[in-house]
Parts: structure tokens; C-alpha cells; sequence
């Protein structure tokens, strides 16, 4: 709960204030424990889901141009404007 909403400080505090008055909940240590946890490893958490959460591959280079056609069987096709896109994909990470 406390990775997936990427609770401030005083969030935190709220949840783990709430989650020691919970019958059979967590202790007082243990709240502290986690809430120091969290303030040294919230940053790494968070960009580990972000990194879960994105898709295998991801846009690593992209060219393109714009050509007009100078000669063709019809003339009102000369002049057409033509994009032409080129996108290389690759794994996250790599």
C-alpha cells in the first residue's frame, strides 16, 4: 500500500498511526522500522515499479524526412509531399 500510493512522510505517518490502532495489526517498533525503511529506500521502490510497470521495449532512435516527389506518370502527383519515419525499438535497460 504504502509503494503503489508513494506516500510522503505524512502519509506514512497517518497509515502506520492507523495500522497500530488496527486489531492484530502491526507494533510501534515495527512501524518504526518501516517508516525508516521507506524514507531510505523510497526512492529505489519507486523507480523499480516504474521500471515493472513499463513495456518490454521502448523507442531508442527515430529518423525522419519529408520527400516531394519530382517525377511521375501524372502531374498532379508531382510535388506530393512523402513522410518517410524510421523507429528503432529496443529492450528497457539495454
Amino acid at each position: 500500500s504504502i509503494a503503489s500510493a508513494d506516500m510522503d512522510l505524512n502519509q506514512l505517518e497517518a497509515f502506520l498511526t492507523a495500522q497500530t490502532k488496527k486489531q492484530g495489526g502491526i507494533t510501534s517498533d515495527q512501524a518504526a522500522v518501516i517508516a525508516k525503511f521507506w524514507k531510505n529506500h523510497r526512492i529505489k521502490i519507486h523507480e523499480s515499479l516504474v521500471n515493472q510497470s513499463r513495456w518490454d521495449n521502448v523507442l531508442k532512435n527515430m529518423n525522419w524526412r519529408v520527400d516531394l516527389k519530382s517525377q511521375s506518370r501524372h502531374v498532379d502527383q508531382i510535388n506530393t509531399p512523402v513522410a518517410i519515419v524510421e523507429m528503432e525499438l529496443g529492450k528497457n535497460g539495454q
